[in-house]
């Protein structure tokens, strides 16, 4: 694959993502995200709805069933729920023959992003260790965020963990530059011009989930939020080349690819996905490969239009 090719690649593939990965040829690939199923052994479900005011001008209150800011009445109307399960037997036997394709069609100087929750994240960094070196192990990201319910018999759990592995971990992209800044917590602490610049976040990303009722929204279960896709995207591959996600979901890797001038090869088995993502992404034109059969089993490869 050429730079070229690679650079203007916006492809959408249905399909088992390890027969996909096993096609690739060796360092195709510049960086790869990696957002499994977090093996939490329940079935994730997103319903997606519609709200509408219905108090009045001047302040009644008609029927409605949730109260929003400032008090006021909404109607909600239920549009659709998307669910997958979430559980396997074995899932690090799940994981392994994908990551040992990852690690071969990574470029010499490509990275691995592997976003996951501390209930697997633990066997997930062995394993890796094991593949790619433990010299090649670089950070372990912590996404925090605060939403949803709290538990009264434990501290909630409000953050995920993502393993950043370079294939090489003498060479490989990290664009500071590119990195984007963040507010000071202190800002009376530092210069007005370092308050005004903001500062370069560490380790730890804080960053709320994909809002329920934003235009960001696309109603798939575990979609992750643009702001973390784009900073991946920037600060560890270059413009024209090009990124791949092989859970991809709702495509975000593939949005945050795009808006910043990458190519994207994004490959989901789940047809809802495949669906979400053609939406999502169809004013950039990608191209759509259905590798299953009329049954809806996988199997042949037919381009879609």
């Amino acid at each position: 694959m050429t730079s070229a090719a690679a650079g203007t690649m916006r492809r959408i593939v249905l399909a088992d993502n390890l027969e996909v990965l096993r096609a690739l040829p060796d360092g195709a690939i510049n960086l790869v995200y990696l957002d499994p199923p977090f093996n939490t052994g329940r079935t994730q479900r997103r319903t997606t709805v519609r709200s509408e005011r219905v108090d009045s001008a001047g302040g009644g209150s008609e029927d409605g069933d949730r109260t929003g800011f400032g008090g006021h009445r909404y109607r909600t109307t239920e549009l659709g729920t998307r669910a997958f399960a979430d559980a396997f037997d074995d899932f690090l036997g799940f994981l392994e023959p994908r990551l040992v394709e990852c690690h071969r069609v990574l470029a010499a100087d490509g990275s691995l992003f592997l976003h996951l929750d501390p209930r697997e994240s633990h066997y997930a960094k062995v394993l890796l260790d094991g593949l790619f070196g433990r010299e090649s192990f670089l950070n372990e990201i912590v996404w925090a965020y605060d939403y949803g319910g709290r538990s009264k018999r434990r501290w909630p759990a409000k953050h995920d963990t993502i393993l950043w592995y370079a294939k090489d971990p003498a060479h490989y992209t990290y664009n500071y530059e590119a990195i984007d800044r963040v507010p000071y917590m202190a800002p009376n602490l530092v210069t007005e011009e370092k308050a005004a610049r903001g500062k370069v976040p560490t380790d730890v990303w804080w960053q709320t989930i994909v809002p329920t009722s934003g235009s960001e929204r696309t109603g798939y279960p575990t979609q992750k939020p643009l702001a973390i896709l784009e900073r991946i995207v920037r600060v560890h591959s270059n413009p024209g080349e090009v990124v791949a996600d092989f859970f991809a979901g709702s495509g975000t890797t593939g949005e945050a690819a795009v808006r910043n001038d990458r190519g994207f090869l994004l490959v989901d088995e789940h047809a809802e996905a495949f669906e979400v993502m053609r939406a999502r992404l169809a004013s950039w034109r990608p191209e759509f490969v259905d590798e299953t059969d009329e049954a809806g089993e996988l199997g042949n490869s037919r381009p879609t239009a």
